[in-house]
């Protein structure tokens, strides 16, 4: 009795190994003349213990092994098999062995469950954690295109001020008043993009995204800082999609920022394209074209946009001087609105080497500083 008994202290440890021992100890106790006692259940519960923790080839052999050792045993003490004993005893083996199996799988589809839960609260976490960067990323690019765009303008118009206050104060004065009109803009951006800063549980009000309807305004800030800049629309309507129009205004916004404060440009040429399932830009200006040129914040802002959208971009001096920026930005377009559209070579490669329909007539070239962006 001890033999089945004892062994099971220490069956977390060693499952098997005592399993055997109590149900041989077990299966020996009766056909040696013991009397009655707990040694048989000690050995269903070594073999229920097996089976539940996933032994079951070892659980089975131990089960039938017991069985037909009684069953001959029987046989051999009674001179002919006792079917009623050894019905009872499969009986016994078999609910014993079904029903670790049943607790098994009930463990593992507990522990399934468990791990389901984790991938699914660690997908949830990251996928919060990639909206979040996403969205920091997405901020800095608009603060960065705004802000720098508006002080750029700022600046100059400042300059100006300073220039003419005493020698042409009318033209000072539009410039301050230029000045005023610049800042309250920067001052809505910013308040725009605290607004979302500020949100946590609730989607963050937005202003309208800007769109291609406001490029005579940027082109409107940076002739007032000194530059004739040429507006060209061709094309159908404006695509309709803001994302689009948004990173069209945005690539046009920085291009312009940047021959604001680099290039030492005198004319710049805009041309806006809106053809089906795509929208091609072009920004190109008559100041240095900058050979060994590293792009900034800006451009890689650009980059990151046009990437966003599945578009392709490029910026660098243009053979016949200058510096260009080109954009092809795919349109989605509705099922029964055509062919989709598929980004223009033109906006490829990082020179800006193709004519893309830019005005080749320039005035002289002024000299500039190297860095972009």
């Amino acid at each position: 009795m001890a033999a089945a008994i004892v062994p099971l202290a220490w069956r977390s440890r060693f499952p098997v190994a005592v399993a055997v021992v109590s149900v041989v100890a077990s299966t020996l106790y009766y056909p040696l003349g013991f009397p009655d006692g707990p040694a048989g259940l000690a050995g269903v519960v070594a073999l229920f213990g097996v089976a539940a923790d996933g032994y079951r080839w070892q659980a089975w052999t131990l089960g039938l092994s017991q069985f037909l050792v009684i069953h001959l045993w029987e046989a051999v003490v009674y001179g002919s098999p006792r079917l009623d004993s050894a019905i009872a005893v499969l009986e016994m083996v078999l609910v014993v062995l079904i029903g670790g199996e049943v607790v098994r799988r009930r463990r593992e589809n507990r522990r399934l469950a468990s791990e389901r839960a984790d991938e699914a609260l660690r997908t949830r976490e990251e996928a919060v954690l990639r909206r979040a960067s996403e969205e920091r990323v997405r901020l800095a690019r608009e603060v960065h295109d705004a802000v720098a765009h508006n002080i750029s303008l700022i600046n100059v118009q400042a300059g100006t001020a300073l220039y003419l206050i005493d020698s042409e104060p009318e033209r000072a004065a539009e410039a301050l008043a230029t000045i005023k009109r610049t800042s309250k803009d920067t001052l809505q951006e910013l308040r725009a993009t605290l607004n979302v800063l500020r949100s946590v549980d609730e989607q963050a009000p937005r202003s309208p995204a800007p769109g291609l309807d406001r490029i005579e305004e940027l082109a409107e800030g940076a002739r007032g800082a000194g530059l004739d800049v040429r507006v060209e629309r061709s094309g159908g309507p404006p695509p309709g999609s803001p994302n689009v129009e948004a990173a069209a205004y945005r690539i046009v916004q920085e291009a312009l920022t940047n021959v604001v404060r680099h290039a030492g440009a005198t004319a710049v040429a805009v041309e806006v394209e809106c053809l089906p399932g795509r929208v091609r830009l072009l920004v190109r200006d008559d100041g240095a074209g900058a050979d060994g040129f590293s792009p900034g914040n800006g451009i890689v802002g650009m980059r990151e946009r046009v990437a966003a959208l599945g578009g392709e971009i490029a910026a660098g001096p243009h053979p016949e001087g200058g510096f260009a920026v080109r954009a092809a930005l795919p349109v989605p377009v509705p099922a029964d609105g055509g062919e989709p559209g598929v980004p223009s070579a033109a906006g490829r490669g990082t020179q800006g080497g193709e004519d893309g329909g830019a005005d080749g007539g320039r005035p002289p070239r002024r000299p500039g500083r190297e860095r972009r962006g």
